[in-house]
């Protein structure tokens, strides 16, 4: 991770594919394509890879989470749990809708905690949307036999987990509904762009009208379509597929990369005493893209996230600082802020989300992530695990010292 340090002549083909034929667009101008369809191409080459039944590529992984939640049937007052560590898309993409974010605590495998996440089920709560974030994820089977006695959708937010797995399937299709981030710096990119999968033909079939404009995409003129339902555009440019055509052939072997030198910097740091990792469950693999540890408190978490930077190492995270991804800087979420009026059903339920979560807070905020790059040589990989022990190692010796 990220994809584009893996960018060469097979994407610039495809690219060049599109701008030979001129079109741009994904429907219509049939005549000109000289038979590319970039988009469609990749929808079927994104569902054999996680072997599911359909694909619906679209502009971002926000507009994933949007198409998802709308073709799920999601609207005005209806609550979806999401987890207080994730990425603003994901209370975006429910908040568009006029649905209602509820922020659910986590747990040492830094996603949602079951047993919070019942907690917090209503007459209204309709989606439990656990976050794969760092490339693991959360306790699958026990989500899924909760919504199931709840009768909720499960809708897998795998942004950052693209080739994870859970008891042998690729995360997100352990839920009704998965969706998949294409930005620039996830492991495959598109540049911009995103995805949704599912086994539901209802889902799809929503799906792929929802995000151009509610066309319903039958016959060859496209202003002779018609509109069954209300929609957005969310549509991926010809441009962006082509990449991501190009990019998801190397996944396999991004996933290799990723993985070996994720395995080099934490058996360094495993001979560290006092670090711990991140519990991935039982029947679960990693995608590889993060090394997420823990340190015994968050003066030590943070010390040692100071040096790291001294050492050199970079993209090495702190996420409970973070202002994009962890509840402690959403004030625009919790006050909340908007330009225009948000719907009174959305705004009363905004009121169930709370200032704090200190639940959550024990978990990230003793919580170090590092970024795995696939660039990075052998020398390299090998420079950077021992620099990260020994900073690690220096931090904690620097504690205990001062602690006698």
């Amino acid at each position: 991770m990220p994809g584009f340090e893996f960018f060469g002549e097979e994407e610039k083909k495809e690219v060049q594919d599109v701008l030979d034929s001129g079109v741009l667009m994904r429907y219509g101008f049939d005549a000109m394509r000289n038979g590319h369809h970039k988009a469609k191409e990749l929808e079927i080459a994104f569902a054999k890879t996680m072997q599911c039944d359909y694909t619906q590529v679209v502009s971002s992984g926000t507009a994933a989470l949007t198409v998802a939640l709308a073709t799920a049937g999601i609207g005005a007052g209806d609550e979806v749990i999401i987890p207080t560590f994730t990425f603003v898309a994901s209370f975006e993409a429910v908040i568009a809708l006029g649905a209602v974010p509820v922020l659910c605590d986590i747990d040492d495998t830094l996603t949602l905690k079951p047993e919070a996440v019942e907690a917090l089920i209503t007459s209204k709560t309709k989606v439990v949307m656990p976050v794969h974030m760092c490339g693991s994820m959360a306790d699958l089977d026990v989500l899924n036999k909760l919504c199931k006695k709840h009768k909720l959708l499960l809708i897998e937010d795998a942004c950052q987990a693209i080739g994870g797995t859970y008891n042998g399937k690729q995360l997100g299709t352990l839920g009704d509904i998965g969706t998949f981030s294409f930005d620039y710096v996830k492991t495959i990119t598109c540049g911009e762009g995103g995805a949704m999968i599912t086994n539901s033909k209802t889902f799809a079939d929503r799906a792929h009208m929802y995000q151009d404009h509610g066309h319903d995409h039958v016959g060859t003129d496209r202003g002779a379509e018609s509109h069954p339902f209300l929609g957005y555009n969310y549509r991926i440019s010809e441009l962006n597929a082509a990449v991501g055509i190009a990019q998801l052939k190397k996944l396999p072997a991004i996933l290799d990369i990723q993985k070996k030198h994720y395995t080099i910097l934490r058996d360094a740091l495993a001979a560290v005493p006092g670090v711990e990792f991140r519990r991935v469950p039982e029947g679960g693999v990693e995608s590889y893209a993060f090394l997420n540890f823990f340190l015994p408190n968050e003066d030590l978490a943070r010390n040692t996230h100071k040096e790291l930077g001294k050492a050199g190492i970079d993209a090495a995270f702190y996420w409970y600082d973070n202002n994009w991804h962890y509840y402690k800087k959403w004030e625009h979420l919790l006050t909340p802020m908007s330009l225009g009026k948000l719907p009174n059903e959305l705004q009363e339920g905004l009121k169930r989300n709370t200032s704090s979560y200190p639940n959550s807070d024990q978990w990230m905020s003793r919580t170090v992530s590092c970024l795995i790059k696939g660039s990075w040589t052998k020398e390299e990989v090998e420079t950077r695990a021992k620099k990260l022990a020994q900073s690690v190692s220096k931090s904690l010796e620097e504690y205990h010292s001062t602690s006698i």
